[in-house]
Parts: structure tokens; sequence; C-alpha cells
């Protein structure tokens, strides 16, 4: 079986490779940021951590979630948050328990060794934002609107997902 290609009207080609062009660049960010983070681990000397754990540990920050809620807060992306969370558990920078309610719920918060993974990354963040503030490079509107505009497509993706129109 073969899927054809939409076809594209003329006058809407141009917004097309704009949005497949923002398409390419979302992805391109994602990596990008986790190559940043990898870098600097690896100028620390940190390298028993990968950078999608260390965010985790950065997203999870204070607080004490159930496994499932890493991903419905929105603190873990990716697909396999079973095999990182076991790893770190395994490392010593998380910590995990039985819920007392249900046993059957997992409850995880950061160790000690997992807060200070979260403050290399909290402090590369920090620096980046200052830099990316003092340089102007967003314009007069700095990074506010930027982040508008992605929420509205989250929004828009989001919808797709549930079928709405």
């Amino acid at each position: 079986m073969s899927i054809q290609q939409p076809i594209v009207p003329l006058e809407a080609q141009g917004f097309m490779a704009d949005y497949l062009e923002s398409l390419a660049l979302v992805e391109r960010l994602h990596r990008l940021l986790l190559d940043v983070v990898k870098d600097e681990f690896e100028r620390l000397g940190l390298l028993e951590i990968n950078a999608v754990q260390a965010l985790l540990l950065f997203n999870v920050g204070e607080n004490e979630v159930t496994a499932g809620e890493l991903k419905t807060r929105g603190y873990y992306q990716g697909s396999n948050v079973s095999y990182n969370l076991k790893k770190l558990v395994e490392m010593g920078y998380m910590h995990h328990e039985r819920c007392q309610i249900d046993r059957r719920s997992v409850r995880v918060r950061l160790t000690e060794k997992g807060s200070e993974v979260r403050n290399v990354v909290a402090g590369l963040f920090e620096r980046h934002a200052k830099s990316l503030e003092s340089s102007a490079l967003l314009g007069d509107g700095g990074i506010g609107p930027v982040n508008e505009a992605l929420k509205r497509v989250e929004r828009f993706w989001g919808d797709q997902i549930r079928y709405i129109y």
C-alpha cells in the first residue's frame, strides 16, 4: 500500500515550508540541549550519568512524586522512564519507596547526590539565561514571546491528539 503525499496549494507552500522548518528546529533544539548538558557534565568529570537522567533530576527537584507522575507532570519526556528511574536509584541519585496507601505505587525523590546533580544543571541554566538576557539576542520582548508561541503550538498538537479540531 502506497501513501500519497497531500497536494499542498501554492499559496500554502510557504507556510508549510515554515511549519516543517519549525518541526525540525524543535527536534534539533532538544538534541542540542542534551548535548549541552552532556558537555557540562564531561567538563566536570561527572560521567556516570547521562543528560536525560540529569534533566529528569533537575525537573523532579524538591518534589516527591510517583513514577507515573514523572510523565504527567512533564518531568520526563522519553518512553523509557522505568529504565532511567531504575538506573538513578541504583546509582544513588534517587530514593524510592512503596506508597503506604497504594502498595502498587512507588514514590521517588532525590537523594543528596541527586540534589547535587540538580544544582549543576540549575547553575548551567542560570548562566545560559543571564547570557541570553544580556546579549539581547531575542530582542526587546525577550524569551516570553517565544514561550507563548511554543505554548500555542503545544496546545494545538495536544488538541490533535484528542481529535479536537
